[in-house]
């Protein structure tokens, strides 16, 4: 699909939010669509092929994952129970002196990693991996289902028995990844062997979730909904380019891996970065910034859970245009991208405003005005401009304080993540100027 038909798929999927800036509700969120052989066939035909072999791999790769899991129980013999859902960093720190990860304790968790790596490579998210092992017939993944559904739900999973086999979401695979790097970095030989296996097999299923246009899903396989789409929240696009990138660069951690696999990791991490600059949503033919998913077909803004709205998203822009500005090497339209959204930033910021209240307040989270408060900006913006804001009933309002006091307490509707962007920003600029 050509740039401009993707701004006109922008246009149509997020007409609601250009409506008059009144309180009250302002329209309805819609559902984002998953990838099918039907959309498949609706694309030029050159496109079709690869987006066939990709819906092929992610279906038959489920059902490989379903089969391994039922060939571990006896006839008859029931599964243990799913492991317990955890937060955090899952036991898996990042930070630690390199010694610690030569440690009884790290070595522990680099087992319990690789005991609940699935059979496509990836890992499922909310689990703490300083927990016991594995147990054969255990579930992969915890129960992630949403405590809040509702009728015809954007959350809810099409198995709830079944559901983020293997998901880039709250960071999950590629602090895995990061950590079992870290082991085997410590553990050279065969004590490493295993820890190096589970990473190669790992990185080989970020190569295979990889979109053909370089995006990734939430979750892989394919889960349907939104997490279809290519998904900038909880960074998993730049992320996994990022590691890719040094996976393809033999960075000390990953010099074991195979020539092969870093020419095929180098790939895609060019085309990671490629699909996040064709991501950039334009409005009037002007780039502005990102929305937290785009359609995996036509890169326009698809919406999330109910309350989330397919609009221009602050949090994972300022999160793009660090990875963008971080980079050694940005191409043209990468220096243009960080201009244009840097510049959105700095125009849609909320000055003379504060988002106060918090846990124990009667009158929840609410803004107010406050002079000398500021900059702030919404977590969601139309293209108009304007913030939006969502409830769990699909309602879209532009008044933040409309919103159900649980909603209201239980989302981050306004951040300063960008201020961070635009503070890099002014040194970036110096050795990147506009043209």
């Amino acid at each position: 699909m050509t740039y401009r038909a993707a701004a006109i798929g922008l246009f149509l999927s997020a007409s609601i939010l250009a409506a008059p800036a009144f309180a009250g509700v302002i329209g309805t969120n819609v559902p984002a669509q998953p990838i099918t052989a039907e959309r498949i066939a609706k694309l030029p035909a050159a496109q079709q092929p690869a987006w066939k072999a990709y819906l092929d791999r992610s279906t038959a790769q489920e059902k490989a994952d379903r089969a391994a899991l039922a060939a571990e129980l006896r006839p008859g013999e029931a599964a243990p129970p799913p492991p317990p859902t955890g937060h955090g960093d899952g036991g898996m720190p990042l930070d630690r002196d390199a010694a610690w990860y030569a440690s009884p304790e790290a070595r522990h968790v680099a087992d319990v990693i690789v005991s609940f790596q699935t059979p496509a490579g990836g890992w499922s998210k909310n689990q703490d991996r300083t927990g016991p092992l594995r147990l054969p017939g255990q579930p992969w993944a915890s129960d992630n289902n949403s405590k809040h559904l509702s009728e015809a739900d954007f959350d809810a999973a099409r198995d709830p028995r079944w559901g983020y086999v293997g998901t880039l979401d709250n960071n999950a695979t590629i602090t895995e990844l990061r950590f079992l790097a870290k082991v085997a970095a410590r553990a050279p030989g065969k004590d490493g062997e295993v820890y190096r296996q589970s990473f190669l097999k790992g990185v080989r299923y970020l190569l295979a979730a990889q979109f053909p246009n370089g995006g990734w899903p939430q979750v892989w396989p394919l889960e349907g909904g939104y997490h279809d789409a290519v998904t900038f929240n909880d960074n998993a696009v730049s992320e996994a380019a990022a590691l890719l990138t040094e996976v393809s660069e033999a960075k000390p951690e990953f010099a074991f891996v195979p020539a092969d696999l870093r020419a095929k990791a180098g790939a895609a991490a060019r085309k990671g970065r490629e699909v996040i600059v064709a991501s950039q949503i334009r409005v009037d033919g002007k780039p502005t910034i990102w929305g937290q998913q785009a359609d995996p077909f036509t890169l326009a803004p698809v919406a999330g859970r109910n309350f989330e709205p397919p609009a221009l998203s602050t949090g994972e822009s300022a999160d793009l245009l660090l990875y963008l500005m971080s980079l050694p090497d940005p191409t043209p339209a990468e220096v243009a991208a960080v201009h244009a959204g840097v510049a959105w930033m700095q125009g849609s910021a909320i000055l003379g405003k504060a988002w106060i209240g918090g846990k124990g307040d009667p009158e929840g989270r609410r803004l107010v005005d406050q002079a000398g408060a500021g900059p702030l900006w919404s977590r969601y913006y139309s293209t108009a401009g304007k913030p939006v804001f969502g409830e769990r009933d699909k309602t879209l309002r532009d008044d933040a304080n409309e919103l159900s006091l649980e909603r209201r307490n239980g989302y981050a509707w306004f951040g300063t993540q960008p201020a961070k962007a635009i503070k890099v920003y002014e040194t970036w600029v110096k050795s990147h100027p506009a043209k």
